[in-house]
């Protein structure tokens, strides 16, 4: 599988769900996208769509309702629907990578068997809540609480702005929450929260500048009870554990960035080549030009970046450090080439219909979540022994 990073080309499975992917974006996702995004609407239709594609099954054995593929038969899938729109792909990207795959990697053989069927298939999504109101880039500052009592958890806290957590087919919620002290430091445990469980709610949805069809909510948590055995993982590895989910997120939010950036150069290619002004189209002039080739080349340049890093990832080598390459080198990719297509657009750019304009809203966010450019550097210095 690494050996497409020398060839400079994919191998046949890839390059097939790739395709099998664009055709979807463009014929099922496209042509509803600016309706979804106008009335900040869930697109179930779409999301039963990529279900029954069995794209959120992708990276998942079988025996768990998966496809049998791996992490980077995911980011294909990323890229190709970003292009056309970022809020479909981000609740893929967050239903598998936030979603499943603290269950998958983390969960007991019982846990496994009774969430991810249902998380794989599409039927259901689930979310991780993590950041609060005062704890963002410092996840260490949680203050969500959990304590055991009479053989069940009790949560008590809040969080903000929490991907996939209040859909009509949301049914879990992966919770960190502070269940003790260790050496004077916070314990941080990670526990499973069905939607349905007395004392959890979602608020109202957020009103974003962009992401519009994507479900954000912020969740409060009031004496709520959950079984003692509904703790992911190691009680006190929490954190530990979600930097790992973070890393292997980094790749597919990339994925996500790479798409938009991508997305934006062939929506001005075309627009270039149909737009006349003084008599030509508007690609025929250098400034147009140069400024497309400018595009082009961050596009290729973050998605050799986050190639690199899931071929690490999955040749089981370290990757905490190209994963950040990736994100924050895609992330500015896509806000700069959503920036330049709406320059090349002009007035039309500027006009919610067109795609250009939504990536231009939606692409800001993707410099934030899942870890700011900022805290990538951090990341990318410190591997560097700075």
């Amino acid at each position: 599988m690494t050996d497409f990073l020398a060839t400079g080309s994919l191998p046949e499975d890839y390059r097939d769900l790739a395709m099998t992917v664009r055709e979807f974006a463009r014929a099922v996702v496209a042509p509803v996208s600016a309706e979804h995004d106008a009335e900040s609407s869930f697109p179930y239709e779409v999301v039963a769509g990529m279900a029954e594609m069995g794209l959120f099954g992708l990276p998942f054995p079988e025996e768990y309702g998966g496809m049998g593929g791996d992490y980077f038969a995911l980011c294909l899938a990323l890229e190709e629907l970003a292009k056309v729109d970022q809020s479909v792909a981000i609740t893929l990207e967050a239903g598998v990578s936030l979603g499943a795959m603290p269950i998958y990697r983390f969960g007991t053989e019982e846990q496994k068997r009774h969430w991810l069927p249902q998380l794989t298939g599409g039927r259901a999504l689930a979310a991780f809540g993590l950041t609060e109101p005062g704890a963002g880039s410092d996840a260490g500052g949680t203050k969500t609480t959990a304590v055991v009592d009479s053989g069940e958890w009790v949560i008590n806290g809040s969080k903000q702005f929490i991907t996939n957590s209040g859909t009509d087919i949301t049914r879990l919620v992966t919770v960190t929450a502070v269940t003790g002290t260790t050496g004077g430091k916070k314990e941080i445990s990670t526990i499973l929260v069905p939607a349905d469980t007395p004392g959890f709610v979602a608020g109202p949805a957020y009103d974003k500048v962009g992401w519009n069809a994507s479900d954000t909510h912020p969740l409060s948590f009031t004496d709520v009870r959950v079984p003692e055995e509904n703790l992911l993982g190691e009680r006190g590895r929490g954190y530990a554990n979600f930097l790992r989910i973070l890393d292997e997120g980094r790749i597919a939010i990339a994925a996500v960035a790479v798409g938009a950036a991508q997305g934006c150069v062939d929506e001005s290619v075309r627009y270039a080549g149909e737009r006349d002004a003084f008599g030509k189209p508007i690609g025929r002039n250098q400034a147009i030009a140069f400024k497309i080739a400018r595009m082009e080349a961050r596009a290729h340049t973050a998605r050799t970046a986050y190639y690199d890093a899931a071929a690490l990832m999955l040749s089981g080598k370290p990757f905490k450090k190209q994963a950040s390459i990736a994100k924050m080198v895609a992330s500015e990719a896509a806000m700069d080439n959503a920036r330049d297509a709406t320059q090349i657009f002009g007035g039309y750019g500027f006009m919610n219909e067109y795609t250009v304009a939504r990536h231009y809203r939606d692409s800001k966010i993707l410099e934030v979540g899942e870890g700011t450019t900022e805290v990538q550097l951090l990341l990318i210095a410190r591997e560097l022994g700075l």
